[in-house]
């Protein structure tokens, strides 16, 4: 929740230079999240900076579960015709899966895994696969340079959320 991403749309078309770009940003995520990770001291981990903000340990988690998802999502739109690629409401998944206590270790170790193992796929792929497509149930065409677009910034977006949790904590007037 509140990743506040600001991914903007790149024109279809994008040059090889370009996409290798998106993909370096893709493969230095999780180094972000780490490092914003280390700036929080032990027990902000768990703190919620306000009533339906998620904490950092949230944070991680639902980065895990997306990771995972987006994951599939580019071997579906790689690997077979016009898929279907699947929504879902990440804030009743972190309710409905208790985000906060699941092993946050764990958690932090998939999104590393994730990314590694699809970062492979990535360099892997020829220009023709980029223009792949289906159809996400909630924003419609889909490509494969979108899913690049969007999850080139994603952990970037959560890092600076869990800057923003630091902040917020380090704010906060009941020390």
């Amino acid at each position: 929740m509140d990743g506040r991403s600001t991914t903007r749309p790149i024109p279809t078309g994008i040059s090889a230079e370009e996409r290798q770009a998106l993909i370096e940003r893709y493969e230095r995520g999780p180094a972000l999240l780490r490092s914003a990770l280390a700036k929080l001291p032990p027990a902000a981990v768990t703190w919620r900076p306000a009533t339906g903000k998620w904490s950092a340990h949230e944070v991680v988690c639902h980065c895990a579960d997306s990771e995972t998802v987006a994951s599939t999502r580019i071997r579906y739109l790689v690997g077979e015709d016009r898929p279907t690629i699947l929504g879902y409401d990440q804030d009743r998944w972190a309710e409905t899966f208790d985000d906060q206590g699941l092993p946050f270790d764990v958690a932090l170790g998939q999104v590393e895994q994730v990314r590694a193992w699809t970062s492979a796929l990535l360099r892997r792929l020829p220009d023709s696969a980029w223009s792949r497509e289906g159809t996400h149930t909630e924003s419609g065409h889909y490509t494969a340079q979108r899913w690049l677009e969007i999850y080139a910034g994603h952990l970037e977006a959560h890092a600076r959320q869990l800057e923003r949790n630091l902040a917020a904590w380090n704010a906060r007037g009941d020390r």
